[in-house]
């Protein structure tokens, strides 16, 4: 049979979203079900002083108002939770009851038969509260006189890191350059906000449909906080309409709704409004850097000094994912002999920030990029020149990074130099050099990034079991939201057991039938859950094969799985199909060969390691220097996820990020007044880019395995938001040198273009 490993399979899953068949949590009904509508803070810093929801009762088909007084839950601790030594662990209310921390915060919620009847009776809702100074910027909470949020913690400080010693690491340097970096914040804006759908079925069993990407941290946070046994709670999670790292953890939103069904006995549901997710949803990035890279006169880096501060929004809670992801992965792909790090956490009165697609990696790419080039400016070198002086070589892995980072495999260089032959590097910059000497209006600007991220962090479930009647029913831990699961994990045991795909069948996202399971993010699912499903369908097969020697009454070593049939080596007219082989595994002498559970296996995979895939991009820009308007010509990607088990996946999983990481370089961000109100409330005033302001991509890939899973595999689903945004930067930057701009922070819209013109004194920009 031939392997599949590599194939380029349709989608299998495609079929009903294509259709619009497919079932989100807005489109379940169940009779008798209510609405839940949550009354938010207007003030983004206060002490409560009371809730009148008494008009709120008087309205038609209101059910209930609920205060977090109503309700009593417990707080969302942090995910993870922090470790031994760290600072007090601060938890994130469900519905506050004593202080709001950021416009948008949930003080009460409002149950009535019908959505309109809510959003009427929430309006009539009063929080009284106390309006208090709020701190906005993560470098202002850091200053002495600077509002607190948790007084018990003296600080804004809830997470701090140090790295290096006594030794100056720039000692030796003959060129040291020195930047401060503004990675913005930005809205997840997954296609589908956030829904929650909960009810209490015949049994009494509270069963919660959720659009997550992690349905067992959700189940497990609702049980904590109803006091329930983990079978006396159901998740499910239907079809997801994207989650980018947003939609892992859990939502207070979620235990809430959870709560109200069981407290009422009924149906509840909620489904967030695009303005209320724009608001509610745990938002990304988010950090200010400043750097001083220095090296000797060849370009040889000596040593890299850093303060990282990462913002955590109101509450620290998943944010310090990003804190920690972010703090590892600042060697990037060089060879740096001294560094000196220091990372902060602070919170500020704004919403929350937690894992957005990349989720600490992107901040530390774009940081080490935007210093590659400097330092190139300053050296007057090729930027490309300057990184190939200091990569990383093949024969250095594995590598341990002065940040603790195990790089599993890597070849850097192999990657770059696919991606300046891919993209016609020195006819780009002849193009440059031609159109600068003529003076153009419009300027070429091109730029580079080379990169490596980690994946894969952690365990999953997975098991295989055969029917009866031959086909494969594959159980994962893993819960998709558009990555081709199913292909994924078909093509992995197609292989494995010789099987067709039509005859797999992928059970995911189900708490009822899945025993346990992580979720999916970090570009983790496909490596873990698929070799959970590998090692469980080898150990299948090896089953199989004890079954198949007591039918064809041979020794067990003598038969061999060719084709989908077990038969003896020499003797192929004598074989077995699955469907006989577990039907004899039904049997009385097959139980006595393998016991009751028969063909089944299963597998918690345990990466002891994350990977570390790898790449290099370029982009190509135009800048028009009477308008700052920037746009994207071209961009080029050369990637590296280890073997690729199917192209087309993979393509589609650079294409996206490529899309979120261009939205962040030219149009994206997250910003609020002084007063914490959000400036861009809506999608009309937040920049998302569309298909009309993107090239067509152009990829490659190179391959290099990784030794920590079977499969050989890396994550591929951030590389694109990791690489592309500092290869944008870079290039604007690049076209911009001419006229010693030297660094414009994200994002590089035109009005801030235009004004760094101005302000080198660019007569066209002049006004």
């Amino acid at each position: 049979m031939q392997t599949l490993f590599g194939f380029p399979v349709a989608r299998l899953e495609d079929d009903p979203l294509l259709r619009g068949v497919a079932k989100y949590v807005a489109d379940l009904e169940r009779p008798g079900t209510t609405h839940v509508v949550f009354v938010r803070s207007h003030i983004a810093h206060g002490r409560l002083a009371g809730i009148d929801v008494s008009e709120a009762l008087e309205m038609p088909g209101v059910v209930g108002v609920f205060t977090g007084a109503d309700l009593g839950l417990p707080g969302i601790g942090e995910f993870p939770p922090l470790p031994p030594g760290s600072r007090a662990e601060i938890f994130r209310p469900c519905l506050t009851t004593d202080r709001v921390r950021h416009v948008g915060e949930a003080v009460a919620a409002v149950v009535a038969e019908t959505y309109a009847q809510a959003v009427d009776a929430a309006e009539l809702v009063v929080a009284d509260i106390e309006d208090e100074p709020a701190v906005v910027d993560p470098l202002a909470a850091l200053e002495p006189d600077a509002p607190v949020l948790f007084p018990e913690l003296g600080s804004n400080v809830v997470r701090e890191a140090h790295l290096g010693g006594d030794a100056d690491p720039l000692a030796g340097a003959d060129v040291v350059v020195r930047g401060r970096f503004v990675n913005q914040r930005l809205a997840a804006v997954p296609l589908e906000p956030n829904g929650t759908l909960a009810y209490p079925d015949e049994d009494g069993r509270l069963v919660c449909w959720v659009s997550s990407q992690s349905p067992f941290q959700v189940l497990g946070a609702v049980c904590r906080a109803l006091g329930r046994d983990r079978d006396r709670v159901r998740v499910v999670v239907p079809a997801v309409g994207g989650g980018f790292g947003a939609k892992g953890g859990v939502y207070p939103e979620q235990v809430i709704v959870a709560a109200l069904a069981d407290r009422l006995g009924r149906p509840v549901r909620h489904i967030e409004t695009r303005s209320e997710n724009l608001l509610a949803m745990s938002q990304g990035r988010g950090a200010v850097q400043d750097v001083e890279l220095g090296a000797r006169r060849d370009g040889t880096l000596v040593g890299m000094r850093a303060r990282m501060v990462t913002e955590f929004g109101a509450y620290p809670w998943r944010g310090a994912i990003a804190f920690a992801t972010s703090r590892l992965m600042a060697n990037g792909v060089y060879r740096i002999p001294n560094m000196e790090l220091t990372a902060l956490g602070v919170v500020t009165n704004t919403p929350p920030v937690g894992p957005y697609r990349g989720a600490g990696r992107p901040e530390a790419a774009a940081m080490l990029e935007r210093a590659m080039d400097l330092l190139a400016g300053e050296l007057e070198m090729d930027p490309v020149e300057l990184r190939r002086r200091n990569l990383l070589r093949p024969e250095d892995f594995p590598y341990v990074t002065p940040t603790g980072a195990s790089y599993d495999s890597g070849d850097y260089l192999g990657a770059l130099e696919e991606l300046v032959k891919e993209a016609g590097y020195d006819g780009l910059r002849a193009e440059q050099a031609a159109r600068r000497a003529a003076g153009d209006r419009v300027q070429l600007g091109i730029g580079v990034s080379t990169f490596v991220e980690v994946s894969g962090t952690g365990s999953e479930y997975g098991s295989v079991r055969i029917a009866p009647d031959g086909h494969v029913v594959c159980v994962t831990g893993a819960s998709p939201h558009g990555q081709g699961h199913v292909t994924t994990f078909s093509q992995v045991l197609a292989d494995a057991l010789q099987v067709p795909l039509d005859r797999i069948e992928v059970v995911h996202s189900d708490t009822a039938v899945v025993p346990r399971g992580t979720g999916t993010f970090g570009s983790r699912s496909g490596q873990l859950g698929g070799s959970a499903a590998l090692v469980a369908g080898q150990a299948v097969v090896e089953r199989a094969r004890q079954l198949a020697a007591d039918a064809l009454e041979a020794a067990e070593e003598d038969v061999v799985l060719a084709e989908g049939q077990f038969a003896v080596a020499g003797v192929p007219s004598r074989s077995l199909s699955w469907a006989d082989v577990a039907r004899h595994a039904e049997t009385d002498a097959g139980r006595t060969v393998l016991g009751d559970d028969g063909l089944f296996a299963e597998e918690d995979f345990d990466q002891a390691d994350g990977t570390y895939p790898f790449g290099a991009h370029l982009a190509v820009v135009e800048v028009d220097t009477e308008t700052g308007r920037v746009e994207l010509r071209r961009i080029v990607a050369v990637d590296d996820c280890g073997r690729i088990l199917n192209p087309i996946i993979v393509a589609g999983q650079v294409h996206g990020g490529l899309l979120q990481g261009i939205a962040q370089a030219l149009f994206e961000e997250v910003s609020f007044d002084e007063l914490g109100n959000p400036r861009a409330p809506t999608l009309i005033e937040y920049g998302a880019p569309t298909a009309a302001e993107v090239p067509s991509y152009e990829l490659g890939h190179t391959v290099t395995p990784t030794p920590r899973n079977p499969l050989g595999m890396k994550g591929v689903g951030e590389a694109g938001t990791v690489g592309a945004t500092p290869a944008i930067q870079n290039a604007v930057l690049d076209a911009l040198a001419p006229y010693g701009v030297t660094h414009v922070d994200l994002p590089l819209g035109p009005m801030k273009v235009w004004q760094a013109l101005r302000d080198a004194g660019v007569p066209g920009a002049a006004p």
